[in-house]
């Protein structure tokens, strides 16, 4: 089993920033593909950014785009989320997740197998 747990999150004014990082145990990232969803009020899961185990490879939605980085340390085992240039539209419970043994990268939520509890992050001034 692997278990993920997320920091960083809080309330930040538009505009603002926050760092969210993503800690594993129990199992090493290295093979697998990482990505971080996020959930709002009403809205259904989705993904935000993600990251292949190869080429370390990325992948973004329009809506964050040129925003959002994603990064990983393999060595600590973590995975980070920058977050520049917030919206109040980014409101949500972040999460982070590891992506299925061996998959390329992934984008969907079915194609992730563990889930950290997730982090608030609120925008609003």
């Amino acid at each position: 089993q692997m278990q993920l747990v997320e920091s960083g999150g809080g309330l930040v004014q538009p505009g603002g920033s926050l760092r969210l990082s993503c800690k594993a145990s129990g199992r090493i990232i290295n093979n697998r593909a990482m990505g971080w969803f996020r959930q709002a009020p009403g809205k259904e899961r989705e993904i935000v950014a993600a990251v292949s185990w190869s080429d370390y490879s990325t992948y973004y939605p329009d809506s964050v785009k040129g925003r959002f980085t994603i990064s990983r340390d393999n060595a600590k085992n973590t995975v980070y989320l920058q977050m520049n240039s917030l919206e109040p539209e980014d409101t949500a419970v972040y999460y982070c997740a590891a992506g299925k043994l061996l998959l390329a990268l992934s984008t969907t939520v079915r194609e992730y197998e563990y889930w950290g509890q997730g982090t608030q992050v609120t925008v609003s001034s």
